[in-house]
């Protein structure tokens, strides 16, 4: 088995391959650090054994240290497809000039973010001024970009509305931070959300939703610009051929949190691309 660490989570990347394969024929996996990398093998691990099984060639996931990680390892070819936020996805779009959003959940396309509180006088993000606010990564779509291009929209000016603002790095480090009083309030994706409440992973009694965004695009599945034509149609077609009927995928789309995939485009994130140059976040 084929073997790949980063010093950042050594001995934690998950390899799916053939012991008789050679390197050049690998397809080589990541995603956007945007939740522990311990949950990330999770949910990729039936998914990548289904795509080897589907491309007829190994697939290796190595989890990575940062967002920006992932835009420089998919722009340098040391990566041939991610999981990627929207914002993630522009900066590598613009980066490379060629990358292709293959697939999105049918829930991506009206993404939402959740701003959650613990404290019993806060009822609306308005009270939350003055308080101090937990965001995800800089660069994550929906723990930081997007809500915050909302609220500057709606008249709110975090830097100067909150106390503090921090950055948890991931939207299950925002709920944690929140539920143990590090921060009054934050905002994670919806996705997520779903996922630790439905896990018994935040107190409900305790933590609540106080906010919805309006909905945007979001994640996406890309693959390098280069990669060839013919391996970009299976991986397009394998992701499309997953079926909640079968018992086997609906493992992996339940992991994926996903009700099924769709095909996506480029100019589906356009409204992204707007939202960071007016955030100052693009040149």
């Amino acid at each position: 088995m084929l073997k790949h660490t980063l010093a950042a989570v050594a001995g934690l990347a998950v390899s799916l391959c053939f012991a008789t394969a050679h390197a050049a024929d690998v397809l080589r996996v990541s995603a956007i650090p945007d939740e522990a990398p311990t949950e990330l093998i999770r949910k990729f691990e039936p998914l990548g054994q289904y795509l080897e099984q589907e491309l007829g060639m190994p697939v290796r996931f190595t989890p990575v240290s940062d967002y920006a990680a992932v835009v420089e390892s998919l722009a340098s070819g040391r990566l041939d497809v991610a999981w990627l936020g929207g914002f993630t996805f522009v900066q590598t779009r613009l980066k490379t000039g060629n990358a292709i959003p293959l697939v999105q959940r049918e829930q991506d396309e009206k993404f939402t973010s959740k701003f959650i509180t613990a404290d019993p006088d806060v009822k609306t993000l308005q009270d939350l001024e003055g308080k101090t606010f937990a965001f995800g990564s800089v660069s994550s779509t929906s723990g930081s970009l997007m809500p915050r291009y909302f609220m500057i929209r709606d008249g709110i000016d975090p830097e100067q509305f909150f106390k503090r603002i921090a950055y948890s790095g991931a939207h299950d480090a925002t709920a944690a931070w929140v539920q143990a009083g590090k921060a009054d309030g934050g905002v994670l994706n919806a996705s997520v959300w779903d996922k630790l409440v439905e896990a018994g992973k935040v107190d409900t009694d305790k933590v609540r939703v106080i906010s919805t965004t309006p909905p945007y695009y979001d994640y996406n599945w890309t693959v390098r610009g280069d990669l060839d034509p013919a391996l970009v149609d299976k991986i397009r077609a394998a992701f499309l051929a997953l079926d909640p009927a079968k018992p086997e995928h609906k493992k992996i789309l339940d992991l994926q949190a996903a009700s099924r995939f769709i095909e996506t485009r480029p100019e589906n994130y356009k409204g992204i691309e707007d939202a960071a140059r007016a955030a100052g976040l693009l040149k």
